[in-house]
């Protein structure tokens, strides 16, 4: 059960609030659109008594430039990623994630930070070495992506995703995002693949392959090898993936790797020549 309810206006305000709560023997917890929080709740999988709010502050709302660079705060909800549209591959990304009517409350820090292991969100950030802000307490820091997101985002006790930075070339870059699902149109993913080109080098990341989102650098470097043909690419490729196939009820391993084969193809297509 919720005790307590909270929506502080700073951002200091909510970490020393989460610190004191701690402190106090409670159990608080941040959340901006709040769907996934409820679901687990009411599914009693976690537990808290004190819900800080934080939409409310300043900080996790950003969505602009910012010296070269596109801020974007943790509690956007994916609906004002796709209005906004000031990254069109994230845009392209967030767009797929459930329903609209989930979409105009998932926030990028819930899709990111959450427990379900799509975290469809986070492959554009990891495509684009972007900054992201965190705090905790009275610290605040500044760190890559890759530093602190590894299959999941890597956060302190009480520490919050406050924001992410991209540098704006990134914003441009020739880019390909696909989602293909085994069943209905807003289900879960069978694989979501983005793909971006920068400096005449293909990136890749992938959510729903394995039980992790994950950009391969071994992928990249296979699919980027001019001396390799089409075949050759595309095979180890699909044998660089850097963790086990998922084999579920969205689809089978073999399926999943069928899937794999043609969007590594529609991406070699789409992003090789331009």
């Amino acid at each position: 059960m919720i005790y307590e309810y909270y929506k502080p206006t700073r951002l200091l305000e909510a970490t020393e609030l989460f610190r004191t709560k701690q402190v106090e023997g409670g159990k608080p917890l941040y959340f901006g659109g709040g769907t996934e929080i409820i679901t687990l709740f009411r599914l009693q999988e976690i537990s808290l008594d004190t819900a800080i709010d934080i939409k409310a502050i300043d900080a996790v709302r950003i969505h602009d430039m910012v010296e070269g660079y596109f801020a974007i705060g943790a509690a956007v909800t994916l609906t004002e990623i796709q209005t906004k549209n000031q990254f069109p591959l994230l845009t392209e990304v967030a767009k797929e994630v459930a329903d609209r009517t989930a979409r105009n409350k998932i926030t990028l820090g819930g899709n990111i930070c959450g427990n379900i292991f799509y975290r469809e969100a986070v492959l554009p950030l990891l495509l684009s070495d972007s900054l992201i802000v965190t705090a905790r307490g009275k610290d605040i820091n500044m760190n890559q992506l890759t530093s602190k997101f590894n299959e999941k985002m890597l956060l302190e006790d009480g520490e919050i995703f406050v924001q992410a930075f991209i540098e704006e070339k990134y914003l441009h870059a020739p880019y390909i995002a696909r989602k293909k699902r085994q069943q209905w149109d807003t289900g879960y993913p069978l694989i979501t693949a983005a793909a971006l080109k920068i400096d005449n080098h293909i990136r890749l990341a992938f959510s729903g392959l394995c039980a992790f989102p994950f950009r391969s650098k071994q992928m990249e470097a296979v699919l980027n090898d001019p001396g390799l043909s089409e075949d050759e690419k595309l095979n180890r490729a699909i044998a660089a993936v850097p963790g086990e196939i998922l084999d579920d009820v969205e689809g089978s391993k073999e399926y999943r790797l069928f899937v794999l084969r043609n969007l590594l193809e529609e991406i070699l297509v789409s992003l090789e020549r331009v």
